[in-house]
């Protein structure tokens, strides 16, 4: 795929953006939005813009910087889950403590906001304890939203504990939306000018990007990736009031700004925000080196998250507005679900075979299609015709020795409930790793598995969640069919 987002330029120019912001105050709370690793949708959306290009980012204010995570009780009582890699928000926490920690990025505490007691969330921060961080449990802030006399008191922000920080930027982080960052870093504030600190607050979101126009593709497919949250783009009216600037930046931000501009003008007894655009820091628009294939990626993207957003509401995950929503977006750009071309080469495929599940991967010009056989599932026999291809492996050829796939399949049978004999794309590759030891061919083709990130991959019929994560592991962009007809 074509770079069209400078990466080394977004790294140089964000960092001194940061800098600059933290230098005036004693102390910035940066509300992280967004995925902090394996942004996955900016990455598709902006090629060149790497999954873990913010980490890198926080790299550079490793001795600076401390991170708190917040994680909303609610989702851990409601067992929430990252659809990307189909993790509950929990699991996601700790994932994140230990690969930043990794990266030898702080990680001082963890918050448990809207903690009303909930068990699962004291389950939950017993097990942190074994990863050595400070837990703090804030509950709702009393006044909360309109009340701002309250909201700034003791009996508001107040109520809440102290969460003791060290150094410069506190970087305030979450697994998912509706985590409570907001609340926790202006609870922060508060405490901060109790104890006669000059903190400050500054958002960093990677989208919507406020420079670009109000209805570009790389806009849009923002709004049908947060379709589920209803947020909606539009044109900041306080940035244009105060500057005469357009300036894009979404519906939940202009609703509670006017809010939130004066909580902070009661805890700093200063204006320093005119706009929610003045709070953020991000220069993405900046960093774009070809308009055009960032707008195309940009509609690929959109398209993308109509079929999960149909997959979703078969899974009974979100309601039917979703993929409703998503489809007027499409609309409004003139694209269809028919642009996809791997979904009409699978389908190809579907009919050719007998009406059998059919798959199909797009690998530069080539499209490698594969099906359902007595032993594995289209998933698998589709990644492993691309192998083929790739390494130009004749497609006689066994990768996977049938001396391995028959025991697996014979303890599959004994174990599963399903009594489903195809293999999966994880015992697939498992598989081909065993024949790989002894086969030359089978490691040629292992060896390759890398060539097939950033394909485009359809199914004819609904991915399992197995095969779906594996999928997603390998960087593929996969979506499937699910019969069915919101119009």
């Amino acid at each position: 795929m074509k770079k069209c987002f400078d990466a080394e330029k977004y790294l140089k120019i964000q960092k001194k953006k940061i800098s600059a912001r933290i230098k005036m105050f004693d102390k910035l709370y940066l509300e992280f939005g967004g995925k902090l690793i394996d942004d996955q949708h900016a990455a598709r959306t902006l090629p060149g813009f790497l999954p873990d290009l913010k980490i890198k980012l926080l790299q550079e204010f490793k001795d600076d910087a401390e991170i708190i995570l917040c994680i909303n009780a609610n989702a851990i009582e409601k067992s929430k889950i990252r659809a990307d890699h189909l993790i509950s928000y929990e699991t996601e926490v700790i994932r994140l403590i230990e690969f930043l920690r990794a990266k030898n990025l702080y990680v001082s505490s963890v918050v448990i906001t809207l903690f009303d007691g909930q068990k699962k969330a004291l389950d939950f921060a017993r097990k942190l304890e074994d990863y050595h961080v400070k837990i703090y449990f804030h509950t709702f802030t009393k006044g909360y939203p309109t009340d701002v006399a309250t909201i700034v008191s003791d009996e508001g922000y107040g109520a809440n504990p102290y969460i003791k920080t060290s150094r410069p930027l506190v970087i305030v982080s979450a697994p998912g939306p509706c985590s409570g960052k907001l609340a926790t870093s202006l609870s922060q504030l508060y405490h901060e000018y109790k104890h006669g600190v000059n903190a400050g607050y500054a958002k960093f979101e990677t989208f919507p990007v406020w420079s670009l126009p109000l209805k570009h593709p790389v806009n849009i497919a923002y709004e049908a990736a947060t379709a589920d949250l209803g947020d909606v783009n539009m044109i900041d009216h306080f940035h244009l009031d105060k500057y005469g600037i357009k300036a894009v930046n979404y519906n939940r931000d202009l609703e509670t700004f006017p809010v939130l501009k004066e909580i902070l003008l009661r805890i700093t007894s200063k204006i320093i925000y005119h706009s929610p655009t003045d709070m953020g820091v991000n220069v993405i628009g900046q960093c774009i080196t070809d308009d055009k294939a960032i707008q195309k990626a940009a509609k690929d993207e959109i398209v993308r998250r109509y079929y999960r957003a149909l997959a979703d509401f078969k899974k009974g995950l979100v309601l039917p507005d979703v993929p409703k929503r998503i489809k007027l977006l499409m609309n409004e750009l003139n694209i269809s679900e028919k642009d996809r071309l791997v979904v009409e080469k699978a389908e190809e495929k579907r009919l050719k075979s007998g009406n059998l599940p059919s798959a199909c991967i797009n690998i530069g010009k080539k499209y490698i299609v594969g099906r359902k056989t007595d032993c594995l599932s289209p998933i698998s026999s589709t990644i492993l015709n691309a192998l083929k291809t790739i390494s130009k492996i004749p497609d006689e050829v066994d990768l996977i020795a049938p001396a391995v796939l028959e025991p697996i399949i014979k303890i599959k049978d004994k174990t599963s409930n399903f009594k489903e004999e195809n293999l999966n794309l994880g015992e697939v590759l498992i598989a081909l790793s065993i024949c790989s030891t002894t086969n030359p061919v089978a490691k040629k083709a292992l060896e390759n598995l890398d060539k097939l990130k950033e394909c485009e991959f359809h199914s004819t019929h609904m991915i399992i969640d197995d095969e779906m994560i594996v999928l997603n592991n390998l960087g593929i962009n996969a979506t499937c069919g699910t019969e069915i007809d919101i119009t």
